[in-house]
């Protein structure tokens, strides 16, 4: 069984609840997104054939980790992502998987913290999102909302509200586009608005500059 992948890697994850923390990353090549401020274009084509047992080895083996997201790109574009998840759990590692939301997520393993990329309005991608996923989600889950300026807060805001995601999910992230939106300015928003939500910042982005690869 073999997955095209685009790279994997061992750094410090850079965002979710997981952020700080040393993580491998199983980076899928292809998405059928095109958000405007997307930092990973290059998942997009090329990528290497590998089989699972290869990926698992290299994550346990050579990495020593015992967190793991699998990310992309969509990683859920490739059927064949469901065994390389199933294979990295049963070795006992926690899993996260980021997906951009567009895609059925009732078919992943339970036992994955998903993390559902919730696309706003400026992202040009909005009209893709999948609402069916939204009721799928649980204690385990998190949903992130990446904000381009104030209409997107409102929007991401509004969404929040009307699905109670922070009474159903792990953590409601908002993130702010890297260069656009000041990080400060979203904190006020969500300090006047005294919204249930966790700011994010990209981690990696702070320690190795913009263009650095990371989740």
């Amino acid at each position: 069984m073999r997955l095209r992948i685009t790279e994997v890697f061992f750094s410090i994850q850079g965002e979710s609840t997981f952020a700080g923390r040393p993580s491998a990353f199983v980076r899928l090549t292809g998405c059928d997104l095109r958000c405007r401020w997307c930092d990973s274009t290059y998942t997009f084509t090329g990528g290497e054939w590998r089989a699972i047992d290869d990926i698992v080895r290299q994550v346990v083996d050579d990495f020593g980790a015992d967190l793991v997201c699998v990310t992309g790109g969509e990683p859920l574009l490739q059927p064949r992502v469901h065994d390389l998840i199933a294979a990295l759990l049963d070795r006992g590692l926690t899993v996260t998987m980021e997906t951009g939301g567009q895609r059925d997520v009732s078919s992943v393993d339970p036992r994955v913290h998903r993390i559902v990329d919730l696309k706003c309005p400026r992202s040009g991608e909005a009209e893709r999102n999948r609402w069916e996923n939204l009721p799928l989600l649980g204690g385990r889950d998190e949903v992130k909302c990446v904000l381009a300026d104030r209409a997107d807060y409102e929007w991401a805001r509004g969404v929040l509200r009307e699905h109670r995601l922070h009474e159903r999910v792990n953590a409601v992230l908002m993130s702010p586009v890297h260069g656009e939106l000041p990080p400060a300015q979203l904190a006020a928003w969500i300090l006047e608005d005294r919204l249930p939500v966790r700011l994010q910042l990209q981690i990696h982005k702070y320690l190795w500059g913009a263009d650095a690869r990371g989740v």
